[in-house]
């Protein structure tokens, strides 16, 4: 299955999570699994939040930013990838120059 995130349409999401500016997102979803190509601008940030009942993993396409995951903080860039458990918090800023881009899945649980 191909997910072509040229031809699903940017949604933005102001203030997202408490976070500072917005998010903006393609999204796929199905019973399984969110999957999102997000762009946070200069910034931008999605504000820390638990997941209770799901992960998540972001994976950097470009730029650089910040994670806040539970007690502390981790850059990120092109390349990496932050993984958050099921029970644990995390939010994202991007305070570099330049958007940040990544590809963000959380699956389902349930």
């Amino acid at each position: 299955m191909i997910i072509d995130f040229t031809n699903i349409q940017e949604e933005e999401r102001p203030h997202f999570q408490g976070g500072e500016k917005s998010y903006f997102a393609k999204m796929y979803a199905d019973e399984q699994n969110k999957i999102m190509s997000g762009r946070l601008a200069p910034g931008a940030s999605i504000g820390l939040h638990t997941h209770v009942t799901n992960s998540e993993m972001i994976y950097v396409l470009s730029g650089t930013g910040t994670v806040l995951y539970d007690e502390g903080s981790e850059k990120v860039g092109p390349g990496t990838c932050h993984y958050c458990p099921m029970g644990h918090s995390h939010g994202l800023i991007n305070d570099g120059e330049e958007a940040l881009l990544f590809i963000a899945i959380v699956p389902s649980h349930a």
